[in-house]
């Protein structure tokens, strides 16, 4: 999912609904969520699921101190950082853009595509009836659901300007697509929107449509999309200045990285009072693996010393390794509420710790790194260590060693 984040936001943020709240933590609830929006590298306003729970936190926050208003008005907000409340609606029902008259050109928009929409109906009708007199009701009306449907894939033909095209039958085509994604191996976050881009393209849907089982482009497309997020992400983890939430962002909605044992990642980080872990992953068995992040060519300590003949952890990374244990810990003796509360099951639930990275290092060779890393993994349970680049190797080679179908 998509989460919107733009200036009527942040105005709807910062004019009405901080404008509402009386509470000092609702109040400081609110300005946290217009804080991440302002926090990124770009004049863009910063949005992501960090976004959406920062405002599920408000919500819950006003909720607690009964400011059922702003609870309303935050509400509203989710919606349309979601989607679900379109910007003419949502400018038009506060007004965050003008005087608190109405936008006469809302109006006008509603009402000339009205006229629009009733005019071509008219037309349609009349075109259909021609071709087949002897139609009744039901055929009738068949006829506008259909054309309702491949409306929203609207053309526009560059060599007829001023002139749309709605192509028949298209939605029939999108939803055949649509349905591929979803039962394929492939991981792709909005099923309905790649079908509607693929078949925007004749050339495309006719490489589907000669292929058996309908998955060699698109997960081409995908393998191509996940190596594009790996390049990205390694630049990142390279950053001498990057900072762990720097990581995090990279690394969110990126879950196929940590391997196939994954099936997603859970939507609530807070599980346990205090704690909130950095990325939750959901293990194929369903139960919870939970990603503790510290930092990569940031990190300031040692990742590994000498100890008499053999290389072995730092001091940092056994200090992250205990951390990760105190978080299993606080796990398995909530785990009643947190199945109750959150659907999550942690009684086998697990840990990686990502810290580092051996160029941290350039005096010891790096499988040397990685061997006193192993060593260490293969004496303790529940928690893994990793170097960021040996999770980024792991999933480039992933990548190489898968074809389409």
């Amino acid at each position: 999912m998509t989460v919107r984040s733009d200036m009527t936001l942040e105005w709807h943020l910062r004019d009405v609904v901080a404008k509402e709240a009386v509470d000092e933590t609702v109040r400081a609830a609110v300005d946290a969520v217009l804080k991440h929006m302002q926090g990124g590298r770009s004049s863009k306003p910063r949005g992501g699921r960090e976004l959406v729970r920062l405002l599920e936190e408000a919500r819950g926050t006003a909720a607690g101190v009964a400011e059922w208003q702003v609870v309303r008005l935050v509400q509203d907000a989710i919606e349309y950082a979601e989607g679900r409340i379109l910007r003419h609606d949502f400018d038009d029902r506060y007004r965050v853009f003008g005087d608190g008259q109405r936008r006469e050109s809302h109006t006008g928009l509603v009402s000339g595509t009205m006229k629009a929409a009733h005019q071509w109906l008219v037309d349609s009708g009349r075109e259909f009836l021609a071709e087949h007199p002897d139609a009744g009701t039901e055929q009738f009306l068949e006829h506008f659901r259909a054309q309702g449907e491949d409306a929203q894939f609207l053309q526009a033909p560059e060599d007829r300007p001023g002139r749309y095209v709605i192509p028949r039958g298209l939605a029939e085509a999108v939803l055949w697509l649509e349905r591929i994604i979803r039962s394929g191996r492939i991981d792709v976050e909005d099923a309905a929107a790649e079908a509607r881009r693929i078949v925007a393209s004749p050339e495309a849907l006719a490489l589907l449509a000669a292929d058996d089982q309908g998955q060699l482009l698109l997960q081409a497309a995908e393998l191509r999309r996940r190596a594009a997020r790996l390049k990205e992400l390694r630049t990142v983890v390279e950053d001498p200045q990057a900072s762990e939430a720097d990581l995090q962002r990279a690394l969110e909605g990126q879950y196929w990285i940590f391997g196939g044992r994954f099936v997603g990642e859970a939507a609530q980080r807070r599980l346990v009072p205090g704690d909130e872990v950095d990325i939750p992953l959901i293990r194929g068995d369903g139960a919870l693996h939970i990603v503790e992040l510290k930092r990569a060519m940031s990190f300031r300590t040692p990742l590994v010393k000498r100890h008499r003949s053999a290389w072995v952890p730092g001091g940092a990374v056994n200090d992250a390794f205990a951390q990760a244990i105190n978080y299993l810990t606080g796990l398995d003796e909530n785990r009643e509420r947190i199945r109750a509360d959150f659907g999550i099951e942690t009684r086998r639930a697990s840990a990686l710790v990502l810290v580092g990275h051996p160029a941290l290092h350039p005096d010891v060779p790096e499988e040397e790194i990685n061997e006193a890393l192993r060593t260490f993994n293969s004496h303790i349970t529940r928690v893994e260590v990793l170097t960021y680049k040996e999770l980024l190797d792991n999933a480039e080679r992933s990548l190489a060693g898968e074809n389409p179908v």
